[in-house]
């Protein structure tokens, strides 16, 4: 089985403008004292490689713990672009309909239209992933978010595509369990070869 990480080390990424970067504290040391070592890391939920929540945007929106676990897990396809921005009108022109999980190489630069927002809601996608630190322009009203909130489309961002070719792939996307939080990190991996068996009918 193939598996290619496409998360990104949380403590060397680039943040998002005006977001703190994260650290990481040592509290104890094998051998000072102690037969262990014990860390804490201070860090936003929106640092590295992440799964946005509807709370994110919705004020009474779902947080991470209540999302449904099937949108992380599952087929999808990786699409390359060289624009900067994708509209409604690209996603039905070129965006696959054989899957429900999208994810975007852009070296970092594509961002959504909410036109893309609807349309991909209109197709019947339930995750859409990019390697840019965000879905939308930065400094935007997050009307592109809402979108993907309002109609229960997970938003996976500022992943690491760089290793990864277009196609077909398998996801694993699952973002911790932080029960209130609008955002959580993601340990995301592809799968390009994967079997997956079942165990004895009940």
């Amino acid at each position: 089985m193939k598996i290619i990480d496409i998360s990104r080390e949380v403590l060397s990424c680039p943040v998002y403008p005006g977001d703190p970067v994260a650290t990481l504290e040592t509290i104890k040391n094998i051998g000072d004292e102690s037969d262990y070592t014990l860390s804490k890391i201070d860090m936003c939920l929106h640092n590295g490689t992440h799964m946005d929540a509807p709370l994110h945007f919705l004020p009474n929106g779902s947080d991470i713990t209540e999302m449904n676990l099937e949108q992380f897990i599952g087929p999808c396809a990786v699409i390359e672009t060289n624009v900067s921005m994708i509209t409604g009108a690209m996603v039905e022109e070129y965006f696959p309909r054989n899957v429900k999980k999208i994810l975007v190489k852009s070296n970092g630069k594509a961002v959504f239209h909410e036109s893309a927002a609807s349309e991909l809601y209109y197709l019947g996608y339930e995750l859409v992933g990019t390697d840019s630190m965000t879905v939308e322009p930065e400094g935007s009203d997050g009307r592109t978010h809402r979108v993907f909130m309002m109609n229960d489309i997970a938003v996976l961002e500022n992943l690491d595509l760089s290793n990864v070719k277009s196609g077909e792939y398998f996801l694993c996307a699952t973002p911790i369990k932080i029960a209130g939080a609008e955002a959580a990190p993601v340990r995301a991996v592809l799968i390009s070869d994967y079997i997956f068996w079942s165990g004895n009918k009940q």
